[in-house]
C-alpha cells in the first residue's frame, strides 16, 4: 500500500529545520529594521527642517524645530516662535538616540537662515555601534542634507 501523507517524524523534522531558519534569521532582519528605521527617522527630521525654513520665508517669521521633551530621539515639533503655534509635530513610533552639536533646537530667521550654531548635525546612532550611519546637516546658508555612511570629522554618537 502506497504513503498517503507524511510521518510524525517528518513532519517533526520539518519543523524543527523552520524554527532553526527562523532563528538564524531574526538578527539580520532586527538588524534590517533598525536601519530602516534610522533612515526614515533621518528622512523626516530633514523634511520637518526643510519645513521650517520654508514657513520662515513664507511668513517672514522666525521658526524653531525643537526636541520633544527635550530628546530629538522621542521625536520634534515646529514652532512658530513669535506666538508659539505648533507647525507640525512628528513622534516616532520607537525611541532612537541622536547624537547632535545644536544648541537643544534649531531657528531659522524670517530670511530662511540659521541662527545660533552654523554647521549644526544630527546623527542617528546605532544600536550595536558607536557610530550612526544617517546625518542630517544644516548648513550656514539653511540648505538641508541627509547624509549616509562613516562621518567626515568623527562621530557624534561616540561622543554622546
Amino acid at each position: 500500500m502506497r504513503q498517503q501523507g507524511a510521518t510524525l517524524i517528518q513532519m517533526m523534522l520539518a519543523l524543527a529545520m523552520a524554527a532553526v531558519l527562523t532563528q538564524l534569521g531574526m538578527p539580520a532582519y532586527t538588524g534590517l529594521s533598525d536601519d530602516l528605521h534610522s533612515a526614515a527617522a533621518a528622512r523626516d527630521l530633514a523634511q520637518a527642517l526643510r519645513s521650517a525654513r520654508s514657513h520662515a520665508l513664507l511668513q517672514g517669521q522666525t521658526v524653531r524645530v525643537q526636541p520633544m521633551e527635550g530628546d530629538w530621539g522621542k521625536g520634534w515639533r515646529v514652532v512658530l516662535e513669535h506666538n508659539q503655534q505648533v507647525l507640525r509635530e512628528h513622534r516616532l513610533s520607537r525611541p532612537l538616540r541622536i547624537a547632535h552639536n545644536t544648541p537643544g533646537q534649531v531657528r531659522f530667521s524670517a530670511v530662511g537662515v540659521p541662527l545660533g550654531r552654523s554647521n549644526s548635525t544630527l546623527e542617528i546612532c546605532e544600536r550595536a555601534s558607536p557610530t550612526g550611519q544617517h546625518h542630517v546637516v544644516l548648513s550656514t546658508s539653511g540648505r538641508i542634507s541627509v547624509r549616509t555612511g562613516e562621518p567626515e570629522r568623527g562621530s557624534l554618537c561616540a561622543r554622546s
